[in-house]
């Protein structure tokens, strides 16, 4: 089991250790077209050099730590129409820092990921939002793609909801206009608002489900437990490939310190249960997300990697997760 982080890598002082570059849509075009492509240029270079150092840093950890999600906006404003054709032009030269980070993390089974943002809804029932949704795609496409991935199914994976007024019919439709190699990454998950298990299970034919197990609790107010039947038409969804649940809790203050939270009992709204909390505080409900032994986790929580390895080291002390340490030793007497 691998339990993944979401794109910011934090030292012990909730300081980021190699921080992403962002700019504005506004600022971009604020800017003369010298100014705009030197912006774009030196932010891109800073995000992909500040990728290999959080890799390089992973490929040190324990193998179970070695899994994350890189920020969308590794390349700023590609998808916005007077950014597009600035790429174009240099982006050819800044190939081999796309490729040493694919290579560094294949070297090291490092598992990555995308997750384009709420706005790319492939099932919309507006023709321009399905655009900008499969043009939104195809760019964390090509990103995975010049690191060396999309060549094999789910050897990358990029994720996102279902939610739209066309449903899976619209979302169907919209996949099969995705390319090849998107059509290999793309994994679609249940959501809290819209899209219920039942729901996204359709697209197992399709692609793989990813299986949120916070979503489920806040819309179903339902446990969902390793042993329910949808857990094999999940995992039968990755074809072989090891699946990928995500792992969130309610914010610290709105549901008990220990035990199973009642929807009810707490009478909060679904809204503030969304919210994620910023550490795994609740022993049950991380003895709960810990059992589903046959998936890698990604933890979506605001410490990010600090909470995740909270998480890794309590895990081992319960003897939910396996101490690599304690297992290459017994390995190495074995063989002794």
């Amino acid at each position: 089991m691998k339990l993944g982080f979401a794109c910011k890598y934090l030292n012990s002082d909730g300081k980021q250790f190699f921080p992403f570059r962002a700019t504005t849509r506004k600022r971009f075009l604020s800017l003369s077209h010298d100014e705009r492509n030197q912006l774009i240029y030196e932010i891109t270079v800073t995000n992909l050099n500040n990728l290999y150092l959080t890799l390089e840093h992973l490929a040190t950890l324990p193998e179970p730590l070695r899994m994350m999600r890189i920020g969308s906006d590794l390349l700023p404003l590609y998808t916005v129409p007077e950014a597009t054709p600035l790429f174009t032009e240099f982006l050819p030269e800044l190939y081999p820092l796309f490729a040493r980070c694919g290579e560094l993390a294949r070297a090291h089974h490092i598992r990555l990921s995308f997750h384009p943002g709420q706005y790319t809804v492939l099932a919309s029932d507006n023709p321009d939002v399905v655009v900008r949704a499969l043009e939104d795609v195809e760019y964390h496409t090509l990103c995975a793609c010049l690191m060396g991935y999309g060549k094999t199914f789910q050897d990358f994976k990029i994720n996102i909801h279902m939610n739209g007024k066309a449903g899976f019919d619209g979302f169907k439709r919209s996949f099969n206009q995705l390319s090849p190699e998107a059509r290999r990454m793309l994994t679609v998950e249940n959501d809290e608002i819209s899209c219920s298990l039942d729901d996204v299970l359709q697209a197992a034919p399709l692609c793989p489900v990813v299986l949120d197990i916070h979503h489920h609790w806040v819309k179903e107010s339902e446990f969902f437990q390793p042993d329910d039947a949808r857990v094999a038409r999940v995992i039968e969804s990755w074809r072989g490939v090891r699946p990928v649940l995500h792992y969130s809790i309610s914010q610290e203050g709105m549901i008990p310190q220990e035990g199973w939270p009642d929807q009810q009992q707490l009478g909060v709204s679904k809204s503030k249960l969304r919210a994620h909390s910023d550490y795994f505080f609740n022993p049950t409900l991380n003895t709960w997300a810990l059992s589903f032994q046959d998936f890698d986790i990604m933890c979506e929580v605001k410490m990010k990697n600090l909470a995740r390895e909270q998480l890794y080291q309590w895990g081992i002390t319960q003897k939910l997760i396996a101490n690599p340490l304690a297992e290459a030793t017994r390995e190495s007497a074995n063989v002794k």
